[in-house]
C-alpha cells in the first residue's frame, strides 16, 4: 500500500528551483485496519486508540515520517529565500538603531559612534502610545452586545467584560509586557505576530508574542488565513523539550544535544543586546502548520472514497536532526468542512507589497543612515578643529613629547632655527559646516515627518481658533498614525476573538459570580451572547485627539442643550482625560439600579439621577411621586431652593418615563401579545405586523382612557363646591317650580270643582226652569181644555 502525501507547493518565486509539484507516495507496508475502516501503518510496538487529539507521530511508520520531515523542511527553507531581501533590509535598519555605542577605528581611533535617533525615536513613541491606547489600567477589553439588548444580555456582558480583564491584568501577568515587545518590534519591522492557544502547563490560555522573523509564509501569500503554509520557529531549552516529552505532547525520542542554528536577523539582534549569538543554547523547532494528504487518514466524500483533498495538521519538526516530533489535526472535531484552526493573529505596522509589512526601518530607514553619517561629520569635524594636528619640523623638540598641553601651561621648546610658527604647520581643517548642520535638521525632520513623530507647532497657531480648526490640523498630523492605531485594534479584536472561545470553552456551565469574594469567573453562556472588542478607539489614535473632539461636541452641546446626553457627554469626557471613578463624579442613569418610590422621590431632593425600569410597578411609581409633589410642606420647601425647577424637572422627566412604561404594558394588555424590547431591531415583516397591531391596541386603549377620563372628569365635578352649589340652587328652583305646579294643580282642581258646582246648580235651575215651563205649559193646556169644554157645554 502507499501513503500519499501532498505538499501543496505554492508557485516558486524567480530563482528558486529544484520544487517538485507532484504528490509523492510513500510505500507501506503491512497495515493494520483500525477504526471505521481507517487504514495507517502503525510503528511497530505502537498503539493507536482512535483519539481526535492523538499525535499522529506516535503512529506513522518511521519512513513516513522522515519523508515528510524532509519535504516539509525543503519547503520551509524555499520559504525563508523567498523573503531574504526582506531580512536583509531589516537586518541593515538594525545597524543603526544605535542601541550601542560604535568603537570606531576609522578614519582615526575615537572617531565619533553616535548614530541618529530618528529611528529610535519613531519606535519608542510609536510603543509608547500603542500601549497607553491599548491596554489601560482598568484592562483592554470591552464588551458588545448581539442582538437586541436585554438586562439580561447587559449582565453578562459585564460578566464577560471584568472577567477578560481580570485574565489579562492578574491571571495573564505576561501579557502586557509581551503586547509591548510586540508593539516595539511592529513599529520596526512592520509586521508581528501574536499565538494564542491553551497551555496545558498552566492551566489557562495564553497569547505569546512572536517576532516576524520567526514566522515564515510561502511567497504570494496575502494572510494567514489563506496561506497554504504558516511555520513557527521555536526555540525551546533541553528541559522545556523533556517536559512536553514526559507528558505525551511530543514525541520521546532522543535528539542528541541543541544545534546552534541562528538567522542573520537574530544574530543582529543579538549583537544590538550586547549578547553572543553562539551563546544560545536551545533547540531550534519548526512548528509548520500545513495540509496533508495522508493515505488512510484521507478526507473521504459521502460514498467513503477519498476526495484528495489535503486536511490541516500540525507538525513539528526539530530543525537539528530533522525528526518529527508531533502531528496533529487542526480542526474541530465536530466541523464537516474540516476547515483549519486559526492561531496566529497577524499585526502590521503599514501593508505593503508582499505579506510582511512596511516598518519604520524600511520607511526612515535610509534617513537614519545619513543622519548617522551627517552626525559623526560634524562631530569629527568639531574635533579635528579643536584638537588640530600638523606637521613640524624633524629638528624640533618640545618636552613632554606629544601630551597635549594643558590649559594655562607652558612647555620649553627647542627650536633648530627660526620662530617656532615657522617650523609648525597646521593642517586647514575647517569648523563643523553650518551648511551640514541644516541638511542635518532638515533630514532629520523628514525622517520624523515620514515616521509620524513630528512636533505640532501649537505656537503658530491662534488661541481663538475654533475647535474645530485646531482639530482639523491635529487631524491632519495624526492622520498616520490613526490608520496605524486602527490597525492595531483591528488585530487585536482578532486576538481577543481567540483569547474569548478559548476561555469560553474551558468556562464553567453554572458559577457563583461575586467579584467583591475574588469570584470573577464568567459561564459558558455570557460569552456566547456577546463580543470582545479592544476599548482602544479606531477613530483617533492619541488622547489629544479625542480631547478636542470632545471639546468641539461641548461647543455645539452649548447651542442646543436640550438635544444632548450632557451628563454622559461630560462622563466620556472624564474618562477621556484618565480621571479615575468617572462613574462617581459624573453619575448617569445607566449607572442607576431599581429604587424604591420614595428613594427616588429622595434622589430628587438631592439632586441624583433616577431611571425607570421597564419592570417595575408603574402605577405604584406614578402615584407615589405624584403625591410627593402635591404635598404641600414639600412644595413649599422646594419653592424656597433655588433649585426648584431642576427638581421640579427631573421629578416630572422620571413621572414621564413610568408614564411610557405604563403606556407600553398597557398596550401590550390590549393586543395580548408582549411587544420586543425598546429600540430593538426587528426585521420588516414583523415591524409591519407589530405595527398593525400595536395601532390597534392603540386605538382602544385611547377608547377605554377616553372613557375613563370622562368618568373621573364627572366624579371631579361633582365634588367641586361651586358645582355643588350650582346644583343646590337647582334642586331649590326644582323645588319651587313642584310647588309652583302642585298650586296650579290645586287652583285648576278647585276651579274645577267651582265648575262642576257651577255647572250642577245650572243644570239644576234649568230643570227647574224646564219643569216650571212645563207646569206652566200644562197649566195653559189645561186652562184651554177647561175652555173647550166650557165651549161645548
Amino acid at each position: 500500500m502507499a501513503t500519499n502525501f501532498d505538499k501543496n507547493v505554492y508557485q516558486a518565486p524567480a530563482g528558486i528551483a529544484g520544487l517538485e509539484e507532484d504528490p509523492i507516495e510513500f510505500d507501506i507496508e503491512d497495515p493494520e485496519m483500525l477504526e471505521g475502516g481507517v487504514e495507517i501503518t502503525l510503528e511497530e510496538g505502537s498503539e493507536y486508540d482512535g483519539d481526535f487529539d492523538s499525535n499522529l507521530a506516535e503512529v506513522l511508520d518511521e519512513g513516513v515520517l522522515q519523508s515528510i520531515a524532509s519535504e516539509i523542511t525543503e519547503l520551509v527553507d524555499a520559504d525563508i529565500n523567498s523573503r531574504k531581501d526582506w531580512a536583509e533590509t531589516f537586518v541593515k535598519g538594525l545597524e543603526v538603531l544605535g542601541l550601542q555605542y560604535e568603537e570606531r577605528t576609522q578614519p582615526w581611533n575615537g572617531a565619533c559612534g553616535v548614530y541618529s535617533t530618528v529611528l529610535t525615536e519613531a519606535a519608542i513613541r510609536f510603543q509608547s502610545e500603542s500601549i497607553m491606547e491599548t491596554f489601560p489600567a482598568q484592562g483592554p477589553v470591552k464588551t458588545q452586545i448581539i442582538g437586541a439588548i436585554t438586562k439580561l444580555k447587559e449582565e453578562a456582558a459585564e460578566r464577560v467584560r471584568t472577567d477578560m480583564n481580570y485574565r489579562l491584568t492578574e491571571q495573564m501577568p505576561e501579557y502586557r509586557p509581551e503586547h509591548e515587545r510586540l508593539l516595539y518590534s511592529l513599529g520596526l519591522a512592520g509586521a508581528a505576530f501574536k499565538k494564542v492557544y491553551y497551555d496545558p502547563g498552566m492551566g489557562r490560555e495564553v497569547a505569546i508574542f512572536i517576532p516576524a522573523e520567526d514566522v515564515i509564509v510561502p511567497y504570494g501569500a496575502s494572510n494567514l488565513n489563506s496561506a497554504e503554509r504558516v511555520t513557527h520557529v521555536m526555540r525551546k531549552t533541553k528541559n522545556e523539550l523533556k517536559k512536553l516529552q514526559a507528558s505525551g505532547f511530543y514525541k520521546d525520542i532522543d535528539l542528541g544535544d541543541p544545534v546552534n542554528i541562528l538567522s542573520d536577523i537574530e544574530k543582529k539582534k543579538a549583537e544590538q543586546q550586547g549578547y553572543k549569538a553562539t551563546d544560545d543554547n536551545r533547540y531550534q523547532i519548526l512548528e509548520v502548520h500545513t495540509e496533508l494528504d495522508i493515505e488512510g487518514l484521507e478526507d473521504v466524500d459521502e460514498n467513503g472514497d477519498p476526495t484528495g483533498i489535503a486536511l490541516p495538521y500540525v507538525v513539528t519538526i526539530d530543525c537539528g536532526t530533522d525528526e518529527v516530533l508531533a502531528i496533529y489535526r487542526n480542526w474541530e472535531e465536530e466541523d464537516p468542512k474540516k476547515l483549519k484552526r486559526q492561531h496566529f493573529v497577524d499585526y502590521c505596522y503599514i501593508p505593503g507589497f508582499g505579506f510582511y509589512g512596511l516598518g519604520l526601518i524600511h520607511i526612515i530607514g535610509g534617513y537614519a543612515r545619513a543622519g548617522t553619517a551627517l552626525i559623526r561629520q560634524l562631530v569629527d569635524a568639531g574635533t579635528l578643529s579643536n584638537l588640530p594636528g600638523g606637521l613640524k619640523s624633524r629638528g624640533m623638540r618640545v618636552k613632554g613629547d606629544d601630551t597635549p598641553i594643558a590649559p594655562g601651561e607652558f612647555r620649553d621648546v627647542d627650536v633648530p632655527s627660526g620662530t617656532i610658527k615657522d617650523n609648525v604647520m597646521t593642517l586647514p581643517y575647517k569648523e563643523p559646516s553650518g551648511t551640514l548642520l541644516t541638511l542635518l535638521n532638515q533630514i532629520t525632520e523628514e525622517g520624523r515627518r515620514l515616521g509620524s513623530i513630528g512636533e505640532m507647532k501649537v505656537s503658530d497657531m491662534s488661541a481663538n481658533a475654533p475647535v474645530g480648526t485646531t482639530l482639523a490640523l491635529l487631524e491632519r498630523q495624526l492622520k498616520t498614525m490613526s490608520a496605524v492605531q486602527a490597525r492595531v485594534h483591528n488585530s487585536m479584536k482578532q486576538e481577543f476573538k481567540l483569547l474569548k472561545n478559548i476561555i469560553r470553552d474551558y468556562a464553567p456551565e453554572e458559577y457563583d459570580y461575586d467579584p467583591e469574594k475574588g469570584n470573577r469567573q464568567a459561564k459558558r453562556e455570557d460569552y456566547d451572547i456577546v463580543e470582545v472588542i479592544p476599548v482602544s478607539d479606531p477613530n483617533s489614535s492619541t488622547m489629544a485627539q479625542r480631547i478636542m473632539q470632545y471639546q468641539a461636541v461641548i461647543q455645539l452641546a452649548a447651542q442646543a442643550p436640550q438635544i444632548y446626553d450632557l451628563p454622559n457627554l461630560h462622563r466620556q469626557m472624564i474618562e477621556v482625560l484618565g480621571v479615575r471613578n468617572a462613574d462617581k463624579l459624573v453619575p448617569t442613569s445607566d449607572d442607576q439600579t431599581p429604587k424604591d418610590p420614595i428613594s427616588e422621590n429622595m434622589a430628587f431632593l438631592n439632586g441624583k439621577p433616577t431611571k425607570a425600569f421597564i419592570y417595575q410597578d408603574h402605577d405604584a411609581h406614578i402615584a407615589a411621586h405624584q403625591s410627593f409633589m402635591q404635598d404641600p410642606m414639600i412644595a413649599q420647601t422646594i419653592g424656597q431652593n433655588p433649585m426648584a425647577q431642576k427638581i421640579q424637572a427631573a421629578a416630572m422627566a422620571h413621572i414621564a418615563e413610568h408614564l411610557a412604561f405604563n403606556y407600553r404594558k398597557k398596550v401590550e394588555e390590549q393586543i395580548g401579545v408582549p411587544i420586543p424590547a425598546p429600540d430593538s431591531r426587528l426585521p420588516e415583516d414583523v415591524e409591519v405586523e407589530l405595527s398593525r397591531l400595536v395601532a390597534q391596541g392603540s386605538a382602544q386603549l385611547l377608547q377605554a382612557n377616553q372613557a375613563q377620563a370622562q368618568q373621573q372628569q364627572a366624579q371631579q365635578a361633582a365634588q367641586d363646591p361651586m358645582v355643588q352649589m350650582q346644583q343646590q340652587e337647582l334642586q331649590i328652583k326644582q323645588m319651587e317650580a313642584q310647588a309652583k305646579a302642585q298650586k296650579m294643580q290645586a287652583d285648576t282642581q278647585i276651579a274645577q270643582a267651582k265648575l262642576q258646582l257651577e255647572t250642577q246648580r245650572m243644570q239644576g235651575t234649568q230643570e227647574i226652569e224646564r219643569e216650571r215651563i212645563q207646569a206652566q205649559d200644562k197649566q195653559a193646556n189645561q186652562k184651554v181644555q177647561v175652555d173647550l169644554f166650557k165651549r161645548k157645554q
